[in-house]
């Protein structure tokens, strides 16, 4: 069942992803590796199980039992557009600003999108799947797909604070409680952060543009 692989590969994605990264085993396979080899082990073995799931998914799309179709509610459709905005533009402003918490951390100071979440990337992946599944006709293949994205957000995101705060940096302990986990949560801060951050988020915010104009030919 596709759904049921779907799921699999999340889980060891997720499982792989937060192992290897984990206080217990990262040291030791820098130790053995050196920083670069650990970070392109670690990027191989994502897209080796990252790869089939989008892979199996995009082979199986709409496969299983009909689940919901929430896309028809009065409005769902705009917000659907508006966090698919929010997505790509957190997408490229963690990427221009890269989070403290992640393998390779940008300076530990609260500023631009780390204003909105300490974890833009992540939960941008996390936005991304929940407005699909907001606008989508969501069968069981939908649901494993779309869902591993907001699950995986929130898990990885919990599991960088943990990693980072079990490593007493003082630097970092006073990063993360100066910043939001979830994005938008606290509304003063990220205002600060969208006019910190305007330039990668007004790409970001094209991207979504464009992604859209295409996404038929592309993706259906």
């Amino acid at each position: 069942m596709p759904a049921l692989e779907i799921a699999a590969l999340w889980i060891a994605f997720g499982a792989t992803h937060m192992l290897l990264s984990s206080v217990a085993l990262r040291p030791r396979l820098v130790g053995a590796l050196g920083d670069r080899a650990f970070l392109g082990v670690y990027s191989l073995v994502a897209l080796a199980l990252f790869v089939p799931l989008v892979s199996i998914y995009f082979g199986n799309q709409h496969a299983g039992a009909h689940l919901f179709y929430l896309g028809g509610l009065p409005g769902a459709r705009w917000v659907g557009y508006a966090l698919m905005g929010a997505a790509f533009a957190l997408a490229v402003a963690g990427l221009a600003r890269p989070s403290p918490a992640s393998l390779s951390p940008g300076r530990p100071e609260p500023a631009g999108a780390l204003r909105i979440t300490r974890h833009p990337v992540f939960m941008a992946a996390g936005i991304f799947g929940v407005a699909h599944l907001l606008t989508a006709s969501v069968n069981a293949s939908e649901l494993a797909f779309f869902g591993g994205f907001p699950l995986f957000a929130v898990l990885g995101s919990w599991h960088q604070d943990m990693r980072k705060l079990a490593s007493g940096d003082d630097a970092f302990l006073h990063f993360h409680d100066a910043t939001p986990f979830l994005p938008f949560s606290k509304p003063s801060q990220a205002l600060l952060g969208l006019r910190e951050d305007a330039i990668p988020i007004v790409i970001g915010i094209g991207v979504t543009f464009v992604i859209r104009y295409f996404h038929a030919s592309l993706f259906s």
